[in-house]
């Protein structure tokens, strides 16, 4: 019977909380091990004095797939949390002069955009017609789990080449597009949602801009973490049994075999364990060197990560009402701040960041007369150029000089509370390996089979969930790929299991979201 098959999930993160409903609801038995007190990991929330943050995650994405998950388990992700889609989506600053405040209406977008450059506004609807057929086709692609090396062979991937140009990286794709520099990086800043460089990042990932275009950018009722919340309460309801403040200190093996881990409350026995903690950290602490030779330390140390983020999490006396819900403000010299933060592995003196300004939205963050500041500053992951311990103090009077360059200028007079999150706080308190918070990079060389694969190839009955495996990074893909490494599991466990929609992450030819006689629930839309 599938209730016998025991499943055991490292972590409560987004993607072993997706892949837990999945498995719950085909019958097997599941248990979610997290070592913090709370769901989510990174995208988790915390409250303090009254306000509520989101830890990591404050732009939510196409949540066609998340809707899928929740309707194979029989239940509505709109009944279940609250989702608002923004407009603007967000406000762009360029320190080289100009802004543009992005809007999923065209003929909007194309004033925005032509108030800097008349040509590129031309250039608008054939790039998001170009990436809506590069994502009808890519889409097989990145639902598949990528097992063995021919399945990079295959001839379907390979008349995808001259679409997908890979021997462009992101800068160059927008360039057959967009000549002013300035609305390129409008369109490719969402690289680092990989954490990565748009002139690193390998072309395919255009359709990140165009999903927020065609699809909306949304904010929860409650941040981000409150899908994550959503998501473990259906989860118990499905039988999954979350144990919190439970750290997996070690997995049993019997040869390759996975057959049960000790935590803090104790041995338990596995058919299958999905690891869904980050993955270098998980495997250099918990799997024995000998037993992963594709991934061994020595392997894994000369792997490209991630960059990392240095955080402010501020709550305000009053509130900001003439500043957007979500404002980035892009370096006067980018290409100079990412050289910094992925090659010379330094601090800028003139660095990119991000405000969410959530309270206009969501007056729920903070108590009434008050409101949060979520305030990013992209830097290098954990590197000997960089000591944390000394450098965070000044730091941190730079990142709340920034804001000034976004209007912001008494903010240091408003805070009554502050916390701070450096790559040191993301490597030592939330064991992400050198602080990458973006996992492993995005590039070619780390992409599709040789990413680490969903069914881990060098042990027995081990998966792997999240955004160190494939698909990769960001919330829609990390779902994404718990619904891949759900079916596999239940496959090799005998148990079907069912994915809802098969619609999938990437199908541009249905509505995003179904009238409301189809029992799914239609989000507001806001002008922010």
């Amino acid at each position: 019977m599938p209730g016998n098959k025991r499943v055991v999930v490292v972590g409560a993160g987004p993607g072993g909380l997706a892949a837990a409903m999945l498995l719950s609801a085909a019958g097997c038995s599941v248990k979610v091990l997290e070592r913090l007190p709370h769901v989510g990991g990174r995208t988790s929330s915390f409250e303090a004095d009254g306000f509520r943050f989101d830890l990591g995650p404050t732009f939510f994405l196409y949540p066609r797939v998340l809707e899928s998950i929740f309707a194979a388990v029989g239940r509505d992700l709109h009944r279940e949390t609250k989702m608002v889609r923004l407009d603007p989506q967000y406000h762009l600053v360029f320190g080289a002069g100009g802004e543009v405040r992005a809007t999923p209406d065209l003929e909007r977008m194309e004033r925005e955009i032509g108030r800097l450059s008349p040509h590129d506004a031309s250039q608008l609807r054939r790039f998001l017609a170009d990436n809506r057929v590069k994502m009808d086709q890519f889409r097989a692609v990145l639902e598949s789990p990528f097992l063995r090396f021919r399945d990079m062979m295959s001839p379907k991937l390979a008349r995808m080449l001259p679409l997908l140009r890979p021997w462009l990286s992101l800068d160059g794709e927008l360039k057959r597009y967009f000549r002013d520099p300035r609305i390129r990086l409008a369109m490719t800043f969402q690289s680092k949602y990989l954490g990565m460089s748009p002139f690193n990042c390998p072309s395919l990932f255009s359709i990140l801009s165009f999903l927020e275009y065609e699809y909306g950018v949304f904010h929860p009722i409650g941040g981000c973490g409150a899908v994550s919340e959503a998501m473990a309460r259906v989860a118990e309801d499905q039988g999954t049994s979350i144990s919190l403040d439970d750290e997996v200190e070690e997995i049993l093996f019997e040869g390759k075999k996975a057959v049960a881990v000790r935590s803090r409350s104790g041995v338990h026995a596995c058919d299958a364990l999905v690891i869904n903690a980050d993955f270098a950290r998980a495997m250099t602490r918990l799997v024995p060197d000998a037993l992963r030779p594709r991934w061994s330390d020595r392997k894994i140390a000369r792997k490209k990560f991630s960059c990392s983020t240095y955080m402010l999490y501020l709550g305000i006396e009053g509130r900001y009402d003439d500043l957007s819900h979500h404002t980035i403000y892009l370096a006067k010299d980018y290409l100079e701040n990412l050289s910094d933060i992925e090659s010379r592995h330094v601090l800028s003196r003139d660095p990119s960041f991000y405000v969410q300004n959530a309270c206009i939205t969501d007056p729920s963050l903070a108590p009434e007369g008050k409101s949060t500041l979520y305030v990013l500053l992209p830097v290098t992951h954990q590197h000997a150029n960089v000591d944390w311990e000394s450098e965070s103090p000044r730091f941190r009077e730079l990142a709340i000089h920034q804001l000034r360059k976004i209007g912001l200028e008494d903010v240091e007079s408003r805070i009554v509370f502050e916390r701070q999150v450096t790559p040191a706080n993301w490597d030592q308190d939330y064991e992400i390996h050198l602080g990458a918070t973006f996992n492993l990079a995005h590039s070619l060389s780390q992409m599709l089979y040789l990413r680490p694969r969903n069914r881990f190839e060098n042990l027995k009955s081990v998966y792997l969930v999240g955004g160190g495996t494939h698909p990769g990074s960001g919330l829609p893909v990390i779902f994404e790929s718990a619904k891949i490494t759900a079916k596999l599991v239940g496959q090799d466990l005998g148990v079907p299991v069912s994915l809802g929609s098969d619609d999938g992450l990437l199908s541009s030819s249905v509505n995003l979201f179904p009238a409301p006689h189809a029992g799914v629930g239609i989000p507001e839309e806001v002008d922010r």
